[in-house]
């Protein structure tokens, strides 16, 4: 019955879409209802400062799969063409992604939901499931789908289907020796949000404050232009009720799943794994969105963050972590924690924190991964971030305009100090120090920084420096006069 072996589970990752950090009750939430991700923060490891590599979906999947950051696998934008049909690419042809890794190691996997990596109509090599949505979103009724190779209508709630398909993977597991891995991928809480979601979930909101959403005028970087983010400040309450509801009916059918396992006896053989590829401001520094919700793109926490929570009860001791990780550290801490033996062709800039899932069985070497000079590092295409516990520094090529915030003191990143005479030695530092870092791990012909990176999206694969393409549209919003402060 798969596997029943605590120290080779089974993986049910759960990747939420468009989720930011604030957006779950155990995080201190008390707006939301998400039950379900509370039980598993609950039994297991709620992570409070993890990171994406790049806030916005295609580029923070791509690194999550792969271990790398956007300027080495390539992926740089949200995938806007080649998702289906003749034009269909493959972004990451030719990459080990760590699916492949556990493939090999005896692991059936199965993706069920959202992929936006293309080619989402043909299934990956060696998959046993392939249940995928052909893009990036979509209205949450009649939905096309790809049921393997075969266009597939899905009349009913996404939420529903996807969850429906993920409980068939499993039963279907079950009956079988090896181990799973389960991508288990919501389109939720992306938008739509008006009059998109059951009322069941709806109906939880109608009297709600939505105090944990700051009512803000638009960022004066705001990016038009996109009708449902637009809403967002036009119709403010409606929209906050869809995406709460959302995340509650996602909330919901991972509760289902996770009572599967446990009929089936699976629950402490599978590591539980929920994160969302980007975070999200739901007016938050009077933004709607998240990277690409300002022009030009941002970096703030609230669209950097993510949640994070890691669950295999008897294995991993329940408890909250402030460790600064990031997604690309997830690659080689999940093959340390699955015992998958795997030698990296070439340095990657990820490293496994498996040590802080081990509970109070070895503090001397928690305490190392916890303690260790982390930073943590982003980027959006000509848009880069360096941050420490203490400090974020922004830059953006060519020229600006930079960033430079006291965490500590300014947690809402509301003064910029870039220009502050007694920051200049950090500012400089911190320059310095993010150069290195992506000079070690950038590959020189997918390098960001010489993209024309919009936040518009991505036509194509990334072009080699000086061939002529050029895959990243250009802003159809007219240009913003940028201050030399952000605000």
């Amino acid at each position: 019955m798969a596997s029943r072996d605590p120290r080779r589970p089974n993986v049910l990752f759960i990747l939420s879409d468009d989720q930011g950090p604030w957006a779950m009750h155990c995080a201190g939430n008390a707006d939301i209802v998400t039950p379900t991700l509370d039980a598993i923060a609950a039994s297991g490891v709620r992570f409070t400062d993890f990171f994406c590599a790049s806030p916005v979906c295609s580029p923070a999947r791509a690194s999550l799969l792969t271990g790398d950051i956007p300027s080495r696998h390539g992926v740089h934008d949200w995938i806007r063409a080649g998702n289906t049909g003749a034009e269909r690419i493959d972004y990451l042809a030719g990459q080990t992604l760590i699916t492949d890794v556990v493939g090999a190691a005896g692991y059936r996997r199965g993706l069920v939901g959202k992929w936006h990596l293309g080619a989402s109509d043909m299934p990956r090599a060696g998959y046993a499931r392939w249940y995928a949505h052909p893009s990036g979103m979509s209205p949450y009724y009649d939905v096309p789908m790809f049921d393997e190779a075969r266009k597939v209508s899905v009349a009913r709630y996404l939420t529903d289907e996807i969850t429906d398909q993920a409980l068939a993977f499993v039963h279907g597991e079950a009956a079988r020796a090896e181990p799973f891995w389960l991508s288990l991928n919501y389109t939720a809480p992306h938008y739509p949000w008006i009059d998109s979601h059951p009322r069941e979930f709806t109906a939880l909101y109608t009297d709600c404050r939505f105090d944990s959403c700051p009512d803000l005028p638009p960022h004066p970087w705001n990016a038009h232009g996109n009708p449902a983010t637009d809403e967002g400040h036009h119709r403010r309450r409606e929209s906050l009720i869809g995406y709460f509801a959302a995340t509650t009916a996602m909330d919901a059918g991972i509760g289902r799943v996770l009572a599967a396992l446990d009929a089936l006896g699976l629950r402490e053989s599978t590591l539980v794994i929920f994160m969302s590829d980007n975070g999200m401001n739901c007016g938050h520094h009077g933004i709607w969105g998240k990277g690409n919700g300002t022009r030009p793109q941002n970096m703030y926490d609230s669209s950097v963050k993510v949640p994070c929570l890691f669950s295999q009860p008897g294995r991993i001791a329940p408890g909250i972590c402030d460790a600064l990780l990031s997604a690309y550290d997830v690659y080689p801490t999940l093959l340390d924690y699955l015992g998958v033996a795997y030698a990296p062709d070439r340095p990657r800039p990820g490293t496994s924190f498996r040590t802080l899932l081990d509970g109070k069985a070895n503090e001397t070497a928690r305490e190392a991964v916890h303690d260790r000079d982390v930073v943590v590092y982003d980027e959006y295409g000509p848009v880069r971030m360096v941050r420490t516990r203490a400090w974020k520094y922004v830059h953006r090529y060519p020229e600006g305009p930079h960033e430079l915030y006291d965490l500590v003191h300014d947690p809402e990143e509301r003064v910029n100090l870039v220009d502050a005479v007694e920051r200049r030695e950090r500012v400089l530092a911190m320059r310095a120090r993010l150069d290195d870092w992506f000079a070690r791990y950038a590959d020189p012909a997918r390098d960001g920084a010489r993209k024309r990176v919009t936040g518009c999206g991505q036509l194509g694969l990334t072009p080699s420096e000086g061939d002529g393409r050029d895959v990243f549209p250009a802003d159809p919003i007219a240009p913003l006069a940028v201050p030399a402060r952000a605000r």
